[in-house]
């Protein structure tokens, strides 16, 4: 076509400013078949794509609304789950620290208990060894005492009876002395 009007510009009964009024004609058939196409099938399938598209994307957008608002409530049960464990642990851990407290308390009141009665065993034990060894000490300290005074009296002081007798009294009077001595 192209050729065809430049044959005829150059035989100069044509004018190059104005297309031929047949070509014009066909190119207008042409570009108004196209455009019923376009309306009849394309534009159709494009409007239908793009509608699917939109769809799918305000689909999408709900689907995300709703799983975060799932997400939320899981993440406020989670919360209030770790609070009450949290909560339940303080408790516990309360409950943990009074018992122990109260076994402690137990364990020193036993403690303390064994102590007195360990104590007390000790002084009456310590009691009944200085009752054994204040009645041995006086059978020794009498009999050495009877020796003493034969020696220097030069006398035998064999009558048990008698040497018993000086032999208390002079612890007696020892302990008024020592008695006398203390107040």
């Amino acid at each position: 076509m192209i050729s065809a009007t430049l044959i005829q510009a150059a035989e100069g009964d044509a004018n190059p400013l104005f297309p031929n009024p047949w070509e014009a004609l066909v190119a207008l058939i042409g570009f108004v078949v196209l455009l019923f196409v376009v309306i009849k099938w394309i534009w159709p399938a494009f409007e239908k794509a793009y509608q699917n598209r939109v769809e799918a994307i305000e689909g999408g957008l709900n689907q995300a609304e709703q799983a975060k608002a799932e997400a939320e409530a899981l993440k406020a049960e989670y919360e209030q789950n770790l609070a009450d464990a949290r909560a339940e642990a303080s408790r516990m851990r309360e409950e943990a620290r009074a018992e122990g407290a109260q076994i402690v308390a137990e364990h020193k009141e036993k403690a303390a208990a064994e102590a007195a009665r360990i104590t007390e065993q000790a002084q009456q034990h310590i009691v009944a060894e200085r009752t054994a060894a204040a009645a041995s000490l006086r059978a020794d300290v009498g009999s050495l005492a009877t020796q003493l005074a034969s020696r220097i009296v030069g006398e035998a002081l064999e009558d048990d009876a008698r040497s018993q007798r000086v032999v208390d009294r002079f612890l007696e009077d020892l302990d008024a002395e020592q008695a006398g001595a203390a107040q």
